[in-house]
């Protein structure tokens, strides 16, 4: 004979709560503190229960379900956003969906629909460009959205959760500059991009300012592969340069893969700095020098962000949330000898090996 379904009595019974308790704990209409929240998972577990996902559509309007839309799921950035997301999510007791947009508005448009369809009761985005799409910016009226990374502020659309971009890039190019480095490359992906021209443009104004230099920006998109048949071409008619900073993840994949093909060492003969401090840019025998970006802490906030609009409404002004990145130091900047000491260097006598000095007789 076939059991009956369990229902929320029965959980409440087993919980010790009430029945409202249990449904807010599944719904996170109103807060629950986290003792009750364990006790009411704990005594679900046991008898199975599964929260009937439809008829609370149905009685409310919108699902338990918050969604989360990005560029690139390949990117290491993006997808640690989201893991950190779902984690926080479903520790407040709701379900997350996920979509790439491919970095294609066309394809983010069709995505968004898809998304939309779920009623969710909120949404993280990464635009795939700075314009945020124009179905998004309707539903932010209605639905609680927060905008994170690819945004152009000031935005009037939703919260937004940012890095000061500035500051990242000048940070790095103060690091190449004071290691001596002139002749600099960009290595930006998409200049169109709010972020990625704020922080290649502030690179490109220090390194003017504090050497008299112009930085070389190229523009190297968003695939790896791509980026790096550009990048051979381009040195295949320029010389080598004194440094790279690569403005994203994506961007040093390219540098490296094209680094590695021409046979050209960091930092004997080159210095680069990267974007984003994934694990891998350790793992090296030439750690990468890198500007970290605190991804865990923008996806806490912008959970933080979207958890408050989905209890609280969309009636208040939009927040910008601006976080700061910061350079972690490792051994792919190398200090470049000036040009005069160089040829001094060149021009003195060289010592005489080790081996005659130890022929010499001991005084």
């Amino acid at each position: 004979m076939s059991k009956d379904r369990i229902s929320i009595k029965d959980v409440s019974a087993l919980a010790g709560v009430s029945a409202a308790t249990v449904s807010n704990v599944f719904s996170g209409r109103k807060p629950v503190n986290r003792d009750l929240q364990e006790r009411v998972r704990k005594a679900a577990s046991q008898l199975g229960y599964l929260p009937d996902r439809a008829a609370s559509q149905l009685r409310s309007g919108r699902t338990n379900v918050v969604a989360v839309l990005v560029p690139d799921l390949t990117d290491t950035f993006f997808a640690t956003i989201v893991t950190r997301f779902e984690a926080l999510a479903q520790a407040d007791g709701y379900d997350v969906i996920v979509a790439s947009s491919r970095d294609t508005p066309a394809i983010e448009a069709s995505r968004l629909e898809a998304l939309l369809a779920f009623r969710p009761a909120g949404m993280i985005a990464v635009p795939c460009s700075n314009e945020v799409p124009e179905a998004l910016a309707a539903e932010a009226q209605r639905m609680p959205v927060v905008l994170v990374d690819r945004v152009a502020l000031p935005c009037t659309v939703a919260d937004t959760v940012t890095i000061d971009n500035r500051d990242a890039g000048a940070v790095a190019a103060r690091h190449l500059v004071e290691h001596g480095h002139r002749d600099i490359v960009l290595a930006a992906s998409r200049m169109s991009m709010s972020p990625i021209e704020e922080r290649v443009q502030s690179a490109a104004d220090h390194i003017l300012r504090e050497t008299g230099r112009h930085a070389t920006i190229l523009e190297l998109g968003t695939n790896v592969d791509e980026g790096t048949a550009i990048f051979a071409r381009w040195l295949e008619r320029h010389d080598v340069p004194d440094a790279v900073l690569a403005s994203t993840n994506v961007t040093t994949l390219s540098v490296l893969s094209t680094f590695a093909a021409f046979r050209i060492a960091i930092p004997d003969r080159v210095s680069m700095i990267a974007f984003d401090d994934d694990a891998w840019m350790r793992a090296r025998n030439t750690g990468l020098t890198a500007i970290r970006q605190p991804v865990e802490e923008i996806a806490e906030a912008a959970w933080d962000r979207l958890r408050l609009r989905m209890r609280e409404g969309v009636s208040t002004p939009p927040v910008s949330i601006v976080m700061n990145a910061g350079l972690v130091v490792r051994s792919s900047v190398g200090q470049r000898i000036p040009e005069t000491a160089a040829l001094a260097l060149r021009a003195s006598p060289r010592p005489a090996p080790a081996s005659a000095a130890a022929d010499e007789p001991l005084h």
